[in-house]
Protein backbone atom coordinates (compact mmCIF):
# COMPACT_ATOMS: atom_id res chain seq x y z
CA UNK A 1 0.00 0.00 0.00
CA UNK A 2 1.42 3.59 -1.19
CA UNK A 3 0.32 6.32 1.10
CA UNK A 4 0.73 9.47 -1.63
CA UNK A 5 -1.76 11.49 -1.08
CA UNK A 6 -2.95 14.43 -2.68
CA UNK A 7 -0.27 17.02 -4.20
CA UNK A 8 -1.05 20.42 -2.16
CA UNK A 9 -2.62 23.28 -3.70
CA UNK A 10 -0.93 26.25 -2.06
CA UNK A 11 2.59 25.28 -2.78
CA UNK A 12 5.24 27.86 -4.38
CA UNK A 13 6.24 31.61 -3.13
CA UNK A 14 3.59 33.87 -2.76
CA UNK A 15 4.46 37.60 -1.68
CA UNK A 16 8.10 36.18 -0.96
CA UNK A 17 6.88 33.82 1.68
CA UNK A 18 6.29 29.64 1.70
CA UNK A 19 2.98 28.64 2.60
CA UNK A 20 2.05 28.11 6.10
CA UNK A 21 2.60 25.15 8.02
CA UNK A 22 -0.43 23.76 9.31
CA UNK A 23 -1.90 22.94 12.79
CA UNK A 24 0.17 19.70 12.94
CA UNK A 25 3.30 18.68 13.89
CA UNK A 26 4.36 17.45 10.88
CA UNK A 27 6.12 20.60 9.12
CA UNK A 28 8.77 23.36 9.59
CA UNK A 29 9.06 25.91 7.75
CA UNK A 30 12.32 29.04 8.36
CA UNK A 31 9.61 31.54 7.84
CA UNK A 32 6.89 30.39 10.73
CA UNK A 33 5.96 32.57 13.03
CA UNK A 34 5.62 29.72 15.95
CA UNK A 35 8.57 27.81 17.48
CA UNK A 36 7.37 24.77 16.98
CA UNK A 37 7.43 24.94 13.31
CA UNK A 38 10.04 26.83 13.21
CA UNK A 39 13.50 26.03 11.56
CA UNK A 40 16.69 28.32 10.72
CA UNK A 41 16.65 29.02 6.79
CA UNK A 42 19.84 27.73 4.57
CA UNK A 43 22.56 30.64 4.69
CA UNK A 44 24.95 30.73 1.95
CA UNK A 45 28.29 32.89 1.19
CA UNK A 46 28.63 31.79 -2.39
CA UNK A 47 26.65 33.28 -5.19
CA UNK A 48 22.70 32.66 -4.92
CA UNK A 49 23.18 30.52 -8.67
CA UNK A 50 26.36 28.82 -6.52
CA UNK A 51 24.12 28.13 -4.10
CA UNK A 52 20.99 26.66 -5.70
CA UNK A 53 22.79 24.47 -7.76
CA UNK A 54 24.41 23.24 -4.71
CA UNK A 55 21.30 22.53 -2.92
CA UNK A 56 19.51 20.90 -6.31
CA UNK A 57 23.00 18.48 -5.79
CA UNK A 58 22.45 17.81 -2.29
CA UNK A 59 18.74 16.82 -3.21
CA UNK A 60 19.26 15.01 -6.10
CA UNK A 61 21.82 12.87 -4.09
CA UNK A 62 19.18 11.61 -1.83
CA UNK A 63 16.97 8.62 -2.10
CA UNK A 64 13.15 8.41 -3.16
CA UNK A 65 13.27 11.90 -4.50
CA UNK A 66 11.99 13.92 -7.01
CA UNK A 67 12.60 17.49 -7.76
CA UNK A 68 8.85 18.27 -9.21
CA UNK A 69 9.48 22.53 -9.91
CA UNK A 70 12.83 24.16 -10.50
CA UNK A 71 13.19 28.39 -11.30
CA UNK A 72 16.36 30.17 -10.50
CA UNK A 73 15.04 31.30 -6.80
CA UNK A 74 12.71 28.39 -5.80
CA UNK A 75 13.20 24.43 -5.96
CA UNK A 76 9.95 22.20 -5.22
CA UNK A 77 10.96 18.46 -4.43
CA UNK A 78 9.17 15.03 -3.40
CA UNK A 79 10.30 12.77 -0.77
CA UNK A 80 9.06 9.30 -0.33
CA UNK A 81 9.30 7.46 2.50
CA UNK A 82 10.79 4.08 2.53
CA UNK A 83 8.48 1.86 4.21
CA UNK A 84 5.02 3.10 3.17
CA UNK A 85 5.82 5.33 0.48
CA UNK A 86 4.58 8.28 2.31
CA UNK A 87 5.45 11.75 0.43
CA UNK A 88 6.37 15.07 1.98
CA UNK A 89 6.50 18.27 -0.32
CA UNK A 90 9.70 20.26 0.29
CA UNK A 91 10.48 23.47 -0.63
CA UNK A 92 13.17 26.07 -1.06
CA UNK A 93 13.01 29.45 -1.98
CA UNK A 94 16.00 31.79 -2.50
CA UNK A 95 15.91 35.09 -0.54
CA UNK A 96 19.07 37.18 -2.30
CA UNK A 97 18.85 39.98 -0.29
CA UNK A 98 19.51 38.25 3.25
CA UNK A 99 21.64 35.10 1.46
CA UNK A 100 19.36 32.64 3.00
CA UNK A 101 17.42 29.80 1.52
CA UNK A 102 13.94 29.43 3.44
CA UNK A 103 12.97 25.84 3.40
CA UNK A 104 9.27 24.40 4.23
CA UNK A 105 8.65 20.76 4.95
CA UNK A 106 5.50 19.09 5.03
CA UNK A 107 4.53 15.70 5.37
CA UNK A 108 0.95 15.32 3.02
CA UNK A 109 -1.30 12.68 5.32
CA UNK A 110 -0.74 12.04 8.85
CA UNK A 111 -0.66 14.08 11.98
CA UNK A 112 3.08 13.09 13.43
CA UNK A 113 5.65 12.89 11.33
CA UNK A 114 8.57 11.45 14.14
CA UNK A 115 10.64 14.37 13.51
CA UNK A 116 11.62 13.84 10.15
CA UNK A 117 11.14 16.46 7.99
CA UNK A 118 12.84 18.59 10.94
CA UNK A 119 15.63 15.90 10.60
CA UNK A 120 16.03 16.11 6.78
CA UNK A 121 16.29 19.60 6.58
CA UNK A 122 19.47 19.73 8.95
CA UNK A 123 20.70 16.69 6.89
CA UNK A 124 20.74 18.66 4.03
CA UNK A 125 21.47 21.59 6.12
CA UNK A 126 24.95 19.41 6.94
CA UNK A 127 25.97 18.79 3.70
CA UNK A 128 24.71 22.46 2.10
CA UNK A 129 28.33 24.37 1.70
Amino acid sequence: MVFTGKRPNNLGISNGKLASCPNSPNCVSSQSPDASHQIAPLTFTSTPEEAITNLKQIIESLPRTKIITESKDYLYAEFKSALLGFVDDVEFYLDRNANVIHVRSASRLGQSDLGVNRQRIETIRANFK
